[in-house]
């Protein structure tokens, strides 16, 4: 018997460990309150607010006007996109990527956890995960059929993984392992002794090793790869974006580095899944990446302003925080008269209508902690700052 306004159809049985994203349901909630009364300060979402280039912007204009560019494209970028990254990581990464075999353009970098972990990952496989860490690497692995298994990251070990204490476990049935350096959310930085390590570690385990490194321009003037280690190529991919380094997060490109024998495996998933990209959102890429340093200083200028009003604020809360930490959110301990990050921050947002993320979402490590997002003008952090002090003054 078929129930009024229930689904006939029942959903596969991969989504069952599958929820929907905490930010997509925060921010219904958060709509619904706009429409009630004071619209709520949104600190809570990495959403470049910044302008790309204008020379980028300029690009995509002109090629899109051009004839004989709107039909499908090339699954693996058009020969001058591949070039661009691989010209982009000698500058700035100082490591040497073959344009036409260990460079894969992806209709953004979020889309390569999907493609390398279909390619690689299936029931009886096992995943290491960051946690605290990107959500998303949890939600992938729990569609693939494969086993999440959780490393700790702590403050006292500088939120890098104890490689040491890992490899004494049973690693036998991990195939990959997630890291993402310039961390999020804590904004922790890697060593290229710790690359070294990891390489190492993955060799030693057979693990393959997956960087995913879209913050490496934010408030960071030191870009490293994990492909700075040696060996990395035969046990590492690496994932990278525009989104982040050039506020191009809606143009939805990325990139993944690798062998080519690992670049032509996951190729093979991909190219079911897509039809290449709009060939002037791929001209418009080359120009950004052909941007010099002088783009990233002026992005960054803007950053440090926002990171500063940021810092204010959670002064007002009594969090601690690490002023050295890199990436476009700030990630600071909770004091110890909360019971976690949840707590503090619905208080927040219920009394000031002002938003700041919980650490743990990120994962049980990230309880005592919040995330507060650099993106939004100075102005609306200076009102943030009025609203959270005037309700603390009121207490």
């Amino acid at each position: 018997m078929l129930v009024a306004n229930q689904p006939v159809i029942k959903t596969a049985s991969r989504l069952g460990e599958v929820k929907e994203y905490y930010f997509s349901t925060k921010l219904k909630e958060i709509a619904k309150m706009n429409e009630e009364g004071e619209p709520v300060i949104n600190l809570g979402i990495g959403n470049p607010d910044m302008s790309p280039p204008k020379e980028v912007i300029d690009t995509l204009i002109v090629e899109s006007q051009q004839k004989h560019v709107n039909g499908y494209q090339s699954y693996v970028g058009i020969p001058a996109l591949r070039t661009a990254f691989a010209n982009w990581y000698k500058k700035y990464f100082d490591v040497s990527l073959k344009a036409d075999s260990e460079i894969l353009p992806l209709i953004g970098s979020k889309e390569g956890i999907m493609h390398i972990s279909m390619t690689y990952l299936e029931p009886g496989d096992e995943v290491l995960i960051p946690n605290p860490g990107y959500p998303a690497y949890r939600a992938v692995a729990n569609l693939t059929g494969a086993s999440v298994r959780e490393y700790d990251l702590s403050e006292k070990n500088g939120w890098l993984p104890d490689l040491d204490a890992l490899g004494q476990q049973d690693l036998s049935k991990v195939k990959i392992m997630w890291v993402n350096y310039p961390h999020m959310p804590t904004g922790a930085k890697a060593t290229k002794a710790f690359f070294q390590d990891l390489v190492d570690f993955a060799k030693k385990h057979q693990i393959l090793v997956c960087n995913d490194n879209p913050y490496s321009f934010i408030l960071n003037d030191q870009q490293l790869s994990i492909f700075s280690a040696e060996g990395a190529m035969d046990v590492a991919l690496e994932l990278n974006s525009l989104s982040k380094a050039h506020n191009m997060a809606g143009w939805r490109i990325g990139m993944l580095g690798g062998s080519s024998q690992y670049i032509q495996n996951i190729l093979r998933f991909k190219s079911n899944m897509d039809s290449g990209m709009y060939r002037p959102l791929q001209l418009a890429a080359v120009k950004a990446l052909d941007m010099d340093a002088s783009w990233y200083e002026g992005m960054n200028a803007f950053y440090k302003m926002r990171q500063e009003k940021v810092f204010e604020l959670l002064d007002l809360l009594k969090c601690e925080y690490n002023v050295d930490q890199t990436g476009m959110f700030v990630w600071a301990k909770i004091p110890n008269t909360y019971k976690d990050g949840f707590q503090l921050s619905d208080e927040i947002l219920y009394n000031t209508r002002v938003f700041i993320t919980p650490g743990g979402i990120f994962g049980s490590q990230g309880n005592g902690y919040i995330r507060a997002s650099l993106c939004s003008e100075v102005d609306t952090f200076e009102a943030a700052i009025k609203r959270v002090g005037a309700f603390l003054n009121s207490k």
